[in-house]
């Protein structure tokens, strides 16, 4: 735990130092997943980073790309790639977007920030996987504020008709989108009722619980599996948890200061 733990600290930081060269948004977007992917990638996926492309490997969409700072630290840390591309995020002459792309690096295995696709691209490559006799996972990892997308609720009827049991969902409930508190914008409650009502084997965790993110993924399940991982919105800084404003702001060079000192 100690590990992971430091690992998340280091990744806040390569999030925050990205945002603030670039001048970029969404650093509490990116924050309130950092322990999710963390476990995802050294503790659950079935991956090889010297070979990113195998086919049986364990594939993850992160459908609210926008967050893609968090994925691009993680993938360098995890050695998809060397860390200072991470100085070329979304600068001139750059070579990582501001929202996922996955032929700038290895390791992404979709493109994403357009919200409400990355579910139904993942419904598909859990279908393409059962033709091909591959059992590998598909993981997507959606924001609560795409729920509001009515294209979402459509993949999420389809998969328990096709028993897609290799197929798993995160919702990143962190409770704040782009206007306002999730539930005042378009109320999702009873989100887990809701989804049970859909045939998914739904389970809620607190979303920065390493030992609570793994226990979930590595349930075993005859049906697709939803996890409800509750976070909190620029987690790990002060001045950003909770806070709307992080969704767009940059940290200048004092915010970004603080911010450190806190991780450190």
């Amino acid at each position: 735990m100690k590990e992971l733990t430091e690992l998340a600290k280091g990744v806040r930081r390569d999030i925050l130092y990205m945002n603030h060269y670039s001048n970029a948004s969404h650093s509490g977007s990116a924050l309130s997943i950092v322990e999710i992917l963390i476990t995802l990638y050294f503790r659950t996926l079935n991956i090889d980073p010297k070979n990113p492309a195998m086919e049986n490997r364990d594939k993850f969409i992160l459908s609210k790309g926008h967050a893609s700072t968090a994925l691009y630290a993680v993938l360098a840390a995890r050695g998809f790639f060397d860390k200072s591309v991470l100085n070329k995020f979304y600068i001139d002459d750059g070579i990582i977007p501001g929202h996922l792309d996955m032929e700038s690096v290895p390791g992404i295995d979709c493109s994403a920030g357009s919200l409400g696709h990355g579910l139904s691209i993942g419904v598909g490559m859990a279908i393409a996987n059962r033709y091909k006799m591959i059992n590998s996972k598909v993981v997507v990892m959606i924001s609560d504020g795409e729920l509001n997308e009515g294209s979402i609720w459509e993949p999420l009827l389809l998969a328990p008709h096709l028993k897609l049991d290799k197929l798993i969902v995160i919702v990143d409930y962190n409770k704040i989108q782009s206007f306002g508190l999730t539930n005042e914008v378009i109320n999702l409650e009873p989100l887990n009722s809701k989804l049970k009502s859909f045939n998914w084997d739904v389970i809620e965790i607190n979303g920065h619980n390493f030992p609570e993110i793994e226990k979930a993924l590595n349930k075993k399940t005859d049906i697709p599996k939803m996890i409800i991982a509750h976070t909190i919105k620029g987690k790990g800084v002060s001045f950003m948890e909770n806070k709307l404003e992080w969704h767009y702001r940059s940290p200048d060079k004092k915010l970004l200061e603080q911010a450190l000192a806190e991780l450190n």
